[in-house]
């Protein structure tokens, strides 16, 4: 790979890290053709952008970021491929499921909305994310929860109230 290469995707991974908030960083060496590629579609499917890395290049696509990935740059050894999504626990997701039959792929780490995350024992922790649209459908149902018991007992109280003032009236 020629310099200018280099330059070419060093350039092209800081933009796709500038324009995500969601990065996985994983370990999928030691899979067979196949078994790769029914990740890459089980990534697909989830949405999920999956590509391999080179290490140096996405260290220095890092640190040219103005993002803050903190311990995520110590984490690239070995064989390192990038994940990135729009949902926080898609790829968390995905990898959990996949490795229902199989030991790979290994989360190596995830920046996920300014936070970072290192390690394998953390996939349950981001598996459990909940997603913008998830979150915004609970504060709406909390919101929502009130005002209804509000107008259901002034509905209630209103049909109470007109049943007492036709028996007076009645009577």
């Amino acid at each position: 790979m020629t310099r200018e290469e280099k330059s070419q995707v060093i350039q092209d991974l800081t933009a796709k890290l500038a324009d995500t908030n969601i990065i996985y960083l994983a370990d999928i060496s030691g899979l067979d053709a196949l078994t790769t590629s029914n990740l890459r579609r089980a990534c697909f499917k989830a949405d999920v952008k999956l590509a391999v890395v080179k290490n140096t290049l996405l260290s220095k696509a890092m640190e040219a970021s103005d993002k803050d990935f903190g311990e995520l740059q110590n984490v690239l050894k070995g064989n390192t491929s990038i994940m990135i999504a729009e949902a926080a626990n898609a790829p968390a997701k995905v990898i959990k499921e996949f490795r229902k039959k199989s030991d790979k792929p290994v989360l190596k780490g995830a920046f996920v909305e300014a936070s970072v995350y290192v390690g394998d024992d953390q996939l349950d922790t981001l598996v459990n994310i909940k997603s913008k649209e998830e979150l915004i459908g609970e504060i709406i149902t909390l919101l929502q929860s009130p005002a209804k018991n509000v107008i259901s007992a002034l509905q209630s109280g209103g049909n109470k109230l007109s049943g007492i003032l036709t028996t007076l009236s009645e009577k």
